[in-house]
């Protein structure tokens, strides 16, 4: 039995939102959906505000582990509303520590392999009006991470998820995620051998690369 199933779909366009009365930009207040049509690039009618940090062909879906749900609604003490953390796809059976960077999954019609973990940001902060949320993502690892595509189609809300590729070397989302934010000092062998895995998304080589040198100075 398949035990990795959607939950929400969600997609949205940046809105002008004000947090503590300051004026923001974002595209972390998404909808909730019937479909998905995803692209190599973009989902349709889904858009980033600051492309800098956001969006590109390795962070096209954003997922969220629907089991992580629970445990914040628990520790802010209210209900969360969908896509509370800015995702496309709320998903469960597929949490952070389940997945390896390079697995390939079908939904629906698309192909998508997972390229990184989420580097969070303070927009999770002003989504649920909790400037504590950020180090709490931080502090447990609940980011959630990101899907390239490598075939194009619709996702709907009843689509099934397939896992059609195991990535051999086996490095979870997590498992970056705790060397980065918690290993001090990281593991120059296990840095290693995540910058081996040729599927990882580009900005996070980068920030390994940039551990790497910090502490071998």
């Amino acid at each position: 039995m398949n035990s990795r199933e959607i939950v929400y779909l969600s997609k949205g366009l940046p809105n002008n939102k004000v947090y503590k009365n300051e004026a923001y930009v974002s595209g972390i207040w998404k909808l909730p959906c019937n479909e998905l049509i995803v692209a190599y690039n973009e989902i349709n009618g889904d858009q980033v505000a600051n492309p800098e940090y956001h969006g590109g062909s390795d962070r096209v879906v954003c997922v969220y582990p629907f089991e992580h749900y629970s445990h914040w609604e628990s520790e802010l003490g209210e209900a969360l509303t969908p896509s509370a953390f800015g995702e496309n796809l709320t998903v469960a059976g597929m949490m952070e520590d389940q997945v390896c960077i390079g697995d390939v999954f079908q939904i629906g019609e698309a192909v998508l392999q997972v390229s990184q973990g989420r580097y969070p940001c303070s927009t999770i902060n002003k989504r649920n009006n909790n400037n504590l949320l950020l180090k709490k993502i931080i502090k447990t690892g609940y980011t959630g991470y990101f899907l390239r595509v490598l075939e194009e189609g619709k996702i709907t809300s009843n689509s099934q998820i397939k896992k059609l590729v195991s990535h051999p070397q086996q490095i979870t989302v997590s498992s970056i995620h705790h060397l980065y934010f918690h290993e001090s000092p990281p593991s120059m062998e296990k840095i290693e051998k995540i910058l081996s895995v040729d599927e990882l998304a580009f900005s996070w080589k980068e920030y390994l690369l940039d551990l790497k040198e910090k502490h071998q100075k």
